[in-house]
Order: structure tokens, then sequence, then C-alpha cells
């Protein structure tokens, strides 16, 4: 079933998985605004039945990043070009990167697991856009990149806040600040990718992992991701009070008395 098609990007439901295509291929499935808008209603359109969310891009690259034409003085059609947001007031500039960023942030909500599947490269926009999901299955030639600082720019799509948690802040400090790219072996090494697969096992990968999660009582595995989403902002006795509440209540649900 084919919930949205627009911008570049594709949702399809089947059953319990939900599948967000980035569908501009010729492009290398470079990002626009248009493109956040829609998968920001990607998001908004899922079933309330959907427990993972597959991310994948068309084509030879998960993404190359922003589209250049952000780059050059008249921007995209119909949208507010890079010199124009830096004119405009500090309220303004500060809705607009914000209603940008809604694209990137419903992947990780408690009631799903977002899983992305990346080929080439995702750079940029789409290095943050894979970093958005909970999980990365990685062929083995996926390239990762932050470029923005070479254009002198700052990564502002809601990517950094991941990154230091999978690498590190001395890692993510480097992989930013110098732009490189980090191939799959060392994504995998350092914690960036789950697992590197072949290219042509890259779907076959993914629908294990999804079968695999969806093996689990939903409300467990919902229970689980809140339980470690919030384990770095607590203390070790507020995660214990928190293990004990979930637990409760996973408890009582299973004994029929439960909310």
């Amino acid at each position: 079933m084919t919930l949205l098609d627009k911008d570049g990007v594709r949702l399809t439901v089947d059953g319990d998985i939900a599948t967000v295509t980035l569908a501009n291929a010729a492009k290398r499935n470079a990002q626009s605004p248009a493109m956040w808008r829609a998968l920001a209603a990607a998001g908004s359109l899922l079933p309330g039945n959907v427990r993972i969310a597959v991310l994948r891009g068309e084509g030879r690259s998960f993404s190359a990043g922003l589209d250049r034409q952000a780059f050059t003085p008249e921007g995209f059609d119909g949208e507010p070009s890079f010199i124009d947001l830096a004119r405009g007031s500090d309220d303004a500039l500060d809705d607009t990167i914000a209603e940008y960023q809604e694209a990137f942030t419903w992947w990780r909500r408690n009631d799903l697991v977002s899983i992305a599947a990346v080929q080439g490269h995702a750079i940029g926009a789409g290095f943050q856009l894979a970093l958005a999901c909970d999980l990365r299955v990685a062929a083995q030639d996926a390239q990762f990149a932050m470029r923005e600082t070479s254009l002198g720019l700052v990564p502002d799509l809601t990517g950094t806040h991941p990154l230091v948690g999978l690498v590190g802040y001395a890692r993510a400090l480097e992989i930013c600040a110098t732009g490189r790219f980090v191939h799959a072996d060392e994504a995998a090494r350092i914690g960036l990718a789950n697992v590197v697969v072949p290219g042509e096992e890259l779907d076959a990968a993914v629908s294990d992992l999804a079968a695999a999660l969806l093996a689990a009582p939903r409300d467990a595995v919902v229970e689980t991701k809140a339980l470690l989403a919030g384990a770095a902002g607590r203390t070790y006795e507020e995660q214990r009070r928190a293990e004990r509440a979930a637990q409760a209540r996973r408890l009582r649900d299973l004994a029929g008395i439960g909310d």
C-alpha cells in the first residue's frame, strides 16, 4: 500500500513494516526542503500498527546530501535561498531550520524501530538521515561523510547528538571537522553500522533484521527502547528506578491487570 509518493519520497506499508524510499536516483537522492517536508509527512502518515520503519535510497547512493542547487544565489524555486535565510530575523532563521529538522526527528519514536539501509554515498544530510534512524545496515560500498564544515557550515539536521553517542566526542569531532569518508568496514568497527553485507544482500539483511525485531512482543520492545534511549540522560539510580517502573508495567500487563 502506497501512502505517499511526492518530492522524491515514497512511503509504502506492508503489515507491520513501513518503507520510506528516497526516490530520486538521477540526483543520487540529493535532498531539498521539499523532500524534507515529504519525509516529515511520511512520519505523520504511518498507521498505528507499524512497528518497523525502513529507510532506503534508490539507485547507487543512499543520499549524496543537500542538492547543490541550494548553494546557488536563487536556491530552489519557491524556497528561501541561503542568502535570504541569512538576511532574515533570528526567529525566522531558527524556525526555518527547525522545520527542516522535522524530517529527521520522528525516526526515533519509542513506538517503532527504524532501520537505514545504506549503500554508496551517505554524505552530509544523507549521513544525518542515516544517523536519525535507530539502526544502520550498510552495504560494503557504503561511504559516510559529514562535509558541512568544508562548506563553512555545521551539521544542523540532528546528526551531531547520535554521532557522539555512537562513536564518542573525539572521533565525532575528527569525522566532522575533517569531512573525511568513513568506509563501511570502519563504520562497523566504530559502531556507526550495526552490520555490513555485500551490496546484493542489503535488502535481505534488512528483512532479516526486521523479522528478528518483530519476533518480540511490541510493548516489550517499546519499553526497552525507551529505557535505552533515556539511559545516557539518567544517573545510575534514576535508571534503576526507570527499569523497575517499566518492569512493573510489563508484569501488570502480562497478568491482565495493566492500565
